[in-house]
């Protein structure tokens, strides 16, 4: 109830503050001797600049420029004046004026070094930035039609790697700043919004097949400003534990002081459509292959006449096609209204906005209603106060696209065989082969999702001093989260219990409350000093309730109150963590600068004497474009060397209560009599994960910044590392959290920005990065294996997700069989055999993006790519059975390369029910080169300028089409190379029962009023 009094406080406050009247300020009237006119325009589009300052030089006499980019103003003095021209984002003009009216073009400005970046609780000139920061302005990815933000970084930030599992918009995505660093905590990066630290763990607990929401899909693109991507230990070392893979800051959209009210709206809507899909045999090529099994194992073919007893000759079998029925072109729309501006002590921001996207396979969809509210207020030339708002309803179809065959969507359709009808002999439709029927469970399916979310803050800000300002934030981030599902008698997981249904509430609400005292202060001519200190505390709660009923009357009968039997459940989670924290930095003439910071966490997941953690960092650059022997070098704009060394913590992703003994209550044990029995054993020195990290980076701005590159190394390394290990079951418990690993990353960055060509009608822009990153387990005593048949081993001396596989090193042409590796001599192929033959990480990743402008229109690509990545093919496994598994599989079309007769060339084996080895599970036939090349996104714009958008109340318009996944270069066989049946951390790089991302198509307007 707390959390409800605070945001209806804080709401009642911020449409308060939205009431208040602006207050503009009044000028003192000059002595008239001339007055000056014009217009500032954009010099490329020619559009008008609001907000420009046009000023007096040598006098603070100015004035703003209005929505038409007019300005005018009198003056005591006369013609000629001298102004100087000034707008956010141009490059400043000095000009001399002799005739009023008069019309000034200012140029957009390159990427400037002063231009100001968001780190660790502070803003620092970019020039003076040492830390491995990046910013993504989220303008040109925010009309990409995915669930989450998130997804729309993939390619953009050198070192960042973004999967995306599946083509199911709003599922979890896996987001790794410069690789893993932990076996069983959290290795996702920290994401804070306007100053607030968000949930990103899922809440989702029914059973969608290993699959996962995303709790960043509860976010709006179009409400953010931009992106800054945080990576190394000196730029995330005031974030502390919760910094050790790395800090997402997203800045949302806000009003400008002394700026007319605006509306911007945004609308686009397209389709979808899976470029591919999996080539199946036909009902009379599947029904030789099985044949011809059953003639290699002399037993008779069960496709032979049905006078005989068979089941109708090869030739006569019907081929079904599920996967049209399960895969649609799949609508994607998109809503965004946005009011914002402010007078002199008043800047707001106001946005509502809806987005629908359908899955390309049925019936799943995706939908998020949002509205946002931020404000800022000048209560006087000290103080000031704000409030950032969001609240979004996000709602889900949720399908079950992993792994296993109850309800699976896509099992019923890729793995029931092509020629199995869906219909029995009275006409009737079944599920075939284990799988329910495709069209019953499309026509029954009922699983589902709805979030509710409130992320917001409310804020002070008190200038003490000019160099001396204090701050107090205290930020909330609520979250409802509410599923069910529900099986009827016609599914197979309802059928043997006459129906189940399954109903959770799950609520999480994180509470921080941050006191920051800044100083910065600039001494004489040369010295700058600055230092921050300041306090965190935190608290998360977490809450569950669930209900199941089984065996109901009739499938009209949904509610768990009218189930036969129905049980109950009720979790909780909390913990609580207290920051301290500090900063120094000095700068020596802009050339010379130094940061020192420390942060102190207290955790209560850690028992005493092990709570607190301490998280130092320094810093240190060096501008050799400031010296003497450079300063002649004309080209040279900006040279910088840089190096941090850092700790940073974690605690993320493991049980709030790890550490400690736990007994569990069991109700109606005995007779109706609860029960008490021990749940964990307790660990008293269970600590913080510690991640050490050296970055050396060096910064390059060449020919007036038109090209600038950045290129930094970086060495990582996790010392007690949380692990869940295996107990001997003698001990009575099955396993406990303790600090037992270590791991490496090491890698390098490289991120290069150019503007190629720039005129009056036609500019064209460039940026590319490319990262690599070595992974490395340092110490693990015991291997521990994960995903469908152990098919991923985390062992020591080898990356992370490494496959642990059979070798098959070819197929004997004599004979037809598969031959393995036979790693320990022993003549016979066992799981002592096998050994690890690659890891999901790749040698080389990034992305290359080109930007165009002609006169009034715009052209935008965008490619991703991987390189050196492996991915197992598992419907390869269950697709590529020959005949062996006869009706209960399908069979993909690539076993009609299978062997057939002695000389025969090819990897893929007899048909053979006798060398079970020929169909090996795990076998390394189908571990595949996950490289890729991926023409992410196209766009093509045309903007109106004001003159031809006449009278219309419209200041700006633009008509743009997008199209996104156009092709995919890669060698891989299946749909999609970033595919992943299962979303938890420590499973990847396994493509089971997975929709591939689709290709979309879309058609768009941006409008200004």
């Amino acid at each position: 109830m707390k959390y409800r009094r605070v945001f209806s406080y804080s709401l009642s406050i911020f449409f308060i503050w939205a009431s208040i009247a602006a207050v503009w300020a009044q000028e003192t009237k000059p002595i008239i001797n001339a007055s000056l006119s014009g217009t500032v325009i954009d010099a490329a589009t020619k559009e008008p600049i609001e907000g420009a300052t046009v000023q007096l030089e040598a006098v603070t006499h100015s004035v703003k420029t209005d929505r038409k980019g007019k300005f005018s103003f009198v003056t005591g003095q006369k013609l000629p004046f001298k102004i100087i021209v000034t707008s956010v984002g141009y490059t400043t003009q000095n000009l001399v004026i002799e005739t009023s009216p008069a019309i000034i073009e200012l140029n957009r400005a390159i990427e400037s070094l002063d231009e100001v970046v968001v780190v660790g609780y502070t803003t620092i000139a970019k020039k003076n930035l040492i830390g491995a920061v990046d910013r993504v302005s989220q303008q040109a990815v925010k009309d990409i039609p995915t669930g989450s933000f998130d997804a729309q970084l993939q390619g953009k930030v050198a070192g960042m790697q973004v999967a995306a599992s599946s083509g199911i918009p709003g599922d979890a995505l896996h987001v790794r700043l410069r690789g893993a660093t932990s076996i069983n905590a959290d290795n996702n990066p920290l994401y804070v919004i306007d100053g607030v630290f968000l949930n990103s763990e899922s809440l989702q607990t029914i059973n969608t097949g290993g699959k996962a929401t995303s709790p960043i899909a509860d976010l709006s693109p179009s409400d953010i400003e931009y992106v800054e991507v945080l990576k190394d230990a000196e730029a995330t070392a005031l974030y502390g534990s919760r910094g050790a893979n790395g800090v997402i800051l997203i800045t949302t959209k806000r009003g400008k002081n002394a700026q007319s009210a605006k509306i911007d709206i945004n609308l686009y809507a397209g389709s979808a459509k899976a470029a591919k899909l999996w080539e199946l045999t036909s009902g009379p090529e599947h029904a030789e292959l099985v044949n011809e099994y059953f003639r290699n194992i002399g037993q008779a073919e069960p496709f032979r006449p049905v006078a005989d007893g068979g089941r109708g000759l090869p030739s006569e079998q019907q081929t079904y096609d599920r996967l049209s029925e399960a895969f649609r072109t799949a609508g994607v729309y998109n809503a965004d209204l946005s009011v914002y501006g402010g007078s002199d002590n008043t800047a707001y921001y106001l946005s509502a906005g809806y987005n629908k996207q359908e899955s390309i396979l049925k019936p799943i969809s995706f939908d998020r209603a949002n509205f946002r509210f931020n404000i800022d207020q000048k209560i006087n030339n000290k103080l000031k106060i704000g409030s950032s708002n969001g609240i979004s309803r996000t709602g889900r179809n949720q399908g079950r696209a992993g792994d296993g065959p109850q309800g699976g969507i896509l099992q019923a359709a890729l793995h029931t065989p092509t020629y199995l009808s869906p219909y029995n002999d009275q006409g009737v439709l079944v599920g075939r082969a284990g799988f329910d029927n495709l069209t019953l469970l499309l026509e029954n399916y009922d699983v589902g999702s709805t979030s509710l979310r409130y992320i917001g803050n409310v804020y002070g800000e008190y200038q003490i001093t000019p160099a001396l300002k204090f701050r107090s934030t205290f930020s909330v981030d609520y979250n409802n989260y509410n599923e069910h599902e529900y099986w009827n008698k016609l599914l197979i997981a309802g059928s043997g219990v006459n129906g189940l249904a399954t109903s959770a509430i799950s609520q999480a609400t994180t509470w921080i409350n941050e006191q920051t005292l800044t100083y910065r202060k600039k001494l004489g001519s040369r010295h700058t000093i600055g230092a921050l200190l300041g306090n965190t505390l935190q608290g998360s709660y977490f809450s569950l309730t669930s209900a199941e009923g089984r065996g109901f009357a009739t499938n009209d009968f949904k509610l768990i109150n009218t189930a036969a039997t129905t049980t109950g459940n009720q979790d909780w989670d909390q913990y609580k963590l207290a920051s301290f924290f500090g900063r120094v930095d000095y700068a020596f003439d802009d050339k010379y600068l130094l940061d020192l910071s420390l942060r102190a966490d207290g955790s209560s997941k850690f028992n005493k004497g092990y709570q607190w953690g301490y998280f130092p960092a320094i810093g240190a650059a060096w501008r050799l474009s400031k010296e003497s022997f450079l300063q002649d070098v004309a080209f040279l704009d900006d040279l910088k060397l840089k190096t941090s060394y850092g700790l940073t913590g974690n605690q993320n992703g493991i049980n709030s209560f790890a550490s400690r003994q736990l007994w569990s209550g069991v109700g109606s044990s005995y007779r109706g009599v609860a029960g008490v029995f021990p749940e964990q054993l307790a660990n008293q020195q269970l600590s913080w994960e510690t991640t050490s990290q050296f970055n050396i980076g060096l910064d390059a701005a060449l020919l007036n910044n038109r090209l600038t590159a950045a290129l930094n190394y970086y060495y990582k390394y996790t010392k007690d590392g949380l692990l869940t290990e295996v107990l001997p079951g003698t001990t009575g418990f099955g396993n406990f959290t303790n600090n037992a690993v270590e791991i490496s990353n090491k890698g390098f960055e490289l991120s290069i920005s150019s503007l190629n060509l720039r005129s009056d009608v036609f500019s064209w822009s460039t940026s590319f990065n490319i990262a690599r990153n070595i992974n490395k387990i340092e110490k693990l005593a015991t291997p521990q294996n994960y995903g469908s048949r152990d098919l991923i081993q985390f062992k020591e001396g080898y990356p992370m997700y490494s496959f642990w596989l059979y070798n098959q090193l070819y197929v004997d042409p004599q004979t037809g069989n598969a031959v393995y590796e036979d790693v320990d001599g022993d003549g016979r192929i066992t799981t002592g055999d096998r050994q690890i033959l690659g890891s999901i990480w790749p040698d080389y990743f990034g992305g290359l993006s080109n930007d165009f402008s002609y006169k009034n229109f715009d052209l935008s690509t965008f490619f991703t790519f991987s390189i050196g990545n492996k991915i197992y093919n598992h419907n390869r496994f269950f697709g590529e059975a020959g005949g062996a598994r006869d009706a209960a599989r399908v069979i993909f079309k690539s076993n009609l390369d299978r062997w057939q007769e002695p000389g025969d060339i090819t990897d893929v084996p007899r048909s053979d029910g006798v060398n079970n080895n020929n169909y090996k599970d795990g076998g390394g036939r189908w571990l595949e080169d996950g490289s890729y090349l991926r023409f992410r996104t196209l766009s093509l714009g045309y903007n109106f300028t004001s003159k031809s958008l006449g009278k219309s109340p419209f200041s700006k318009l633009r008509i743009y089409v997008q199209a996104t996944n156009l092709f995919t270069i890669t060698k891989y066989t299946g749909l999609d190379p970033e595919s992943a049946a299962n979303s938890a951390a420590n499973q990847q790089g396994i493509d089971l029962g997975t929709p591939p991302q689709p290709r979309s198509f879309q058609l768009g307007v941006n409008l200004t009023l």
